[in-house]
């Protein structure tokens, strides 16, 4: 049942990416005590190494495709460690920024190569091009089963009576996961793929994929920033720290069930009259969120709910405009979507560098009593700057040649 190995794995994959980054600043500065600016800056640093490693992980899948199976395994156990050492393990001894360092570099590797060697092996999993929009949809369900689990098991470890905000079980079940999903996706690896022409930069420029390698990046700082900033958003300014989890799992239920409606309407309309509308629905509910006064708990499910939906465009319509180009250009997608993973990780830690040290400069302590202008640095910086760069990525699709948009 190849789909349900599909969704297995990016279930997997999901739990170490955006959630992290919904729980990564609360978890550093309540647990481990470190600063937020000393956060980003170590965000920073590991989206430095990235910048090295995601397409060199790249060129490595596709030149050594006989070993799919290996790094699959390395993928999986190597988040398994990565969530173990980070989530579960308290240095005893020494500095407890180097440990958080050398967990996060081990977990995003990790990440990264099972990213890379996932969305390379699109076409060949899909069995062809024509078969990318449905394992797009069976990649989309796992994806939002990941992040709900991944987003709401602190929360929900706690209420079971978990202690240190749940995270050392945390750490255990999402390790469990990985070596959980290494077993039952080993037979995953076999299909022979149908790129054959090693990547360059000029072949991919011909194709479109440096331009929409472009709008993936311009187009996730959007949801980077409100990601990074979603519980402090929630806690610190809607004063609703009980319903952060409903709010994760109704947006990302939001997500999940526009996916296949999304598709349709790719397939009937094309992929620029999609895409045009789910921006302006997230400008939408960016906006509308800089204006709810704390405890609005209705206005804010609303928004949830227009966001999660905008956000169910962008993860399928884009990987898969990517893919095709791809195809359709004969080449090798392995370093492809070493840049493309690369593309999202450097809008999650551009909007990490550059909003948690504004917000430190603006004296905002989490949990703590913040003055209002603590706050209306917070929802600027969560509702307002978000539609500013949302606005670039509409005049970006909207300048996308027709070859590109082509389904």
């Amino acid at each position: 049942m190849p789909g349900i190995r599909i969704s297995l794995f990016a279930l997997m994959l999901a739990a170490a990416g955006l959630p992290l980054y919904i729980h990564l600043p609360r978890y550093a500065t309540s647990e481990l005590g470190v600063g937020l600016g000393t956060l980003a800056a170590i965000l920073a640093g590991i989206r430095v190494l990235d910048f090295v490693q995601d397409p060199v992980l790249g060129w490595i899948t596709d030149r050594w495709p006989q070993h799919r199976t290996l790094f699959a395994a390395l993928a999986a156990f190597g988040m398994a460690a990565g969530f173990v050492l980070l989530y579960a393990i308290r240095p005893a001894f020494g500095d407890v920024v180097l440990w958080l360092i050398v967990s996060l570099v081990l977990l995003f590797t990790a990440y990264s190569l099972g990213t890379v060697l996932f969305y390379g092996q699109s076409t060949a999993l899909a069995g062809g091009a024509d078969g990318l929009l449905r394992l797009a949809s069976y990649r989309e369900v796992g994806t939002l089963g990941g992040i709900i689990l991944a987003a709401l098991a602190p929360t929900l470890l706690v209420a079971m009576g978990a202690t240190d905000g749940g995270y050392s079980a945390f750490g255990w079940i999402l390790a469990a996961i990985c070596i959980g999903v290494w077993l039952a996706t080993r037979g995953m690896w076999t299909r022979g793929g149908h790129s054959e022409t090693p990547l360059s930069l000029a072949d991919l420029r011909d194709a479109g994929g440096l331009r929409l390698l472009t709008l993936a990046f311009v187009n996730s700082l959007p949801v980077a920033m409100t990601s990074t900033l979603f519980l402090f958003f929630v806690e610190d300014k809607l004063q609703l720290a009980d319903l952060a989890g409903p709010f994760l799992v109704l947006f990302f239920l939001a997500a999940g069930l526009s996916v296949p409606l999304w598709s349709r309407a790719a397939d009937r309309f094309g992929a620029r009259q999609v895409l045009f509308p789910a921006m302006l629905l997230a400008i939408l509910s960016f906006i509308s969120a800089a204006i709810l006064p704390p405890g609005s708990a209705v206005g804010f499910a609303a928004i949830c709910i227009g966001s999660g939906a905008a956000l169910g465009a962008d993860m399928v319509i884009l990987p898969v405009l990517f893919s095709k180009a791809l195809a359709r250009a004969g080449l090798q997608a392995g370093q492809a979507f070493g840049l493309w993973s690369f593309a999202a990780k450097i809008a999650l830690a551009a909007a990490a560098v550059l909003l948690l040290p504004l917000l430190d400069i603006a004296g905002f302590q989490p949990g703590g009593d913040n003055s209002t202008a603590a706050l209306d640095t917070l929802t600027w910086s969560y509702a307002v700057v978000p539609c500013l760069i949302k606005l670039i990525a509409i005049a970006m699709v909207l300048r996308l040649p027709r070859k590109v948009l082509s389904q």
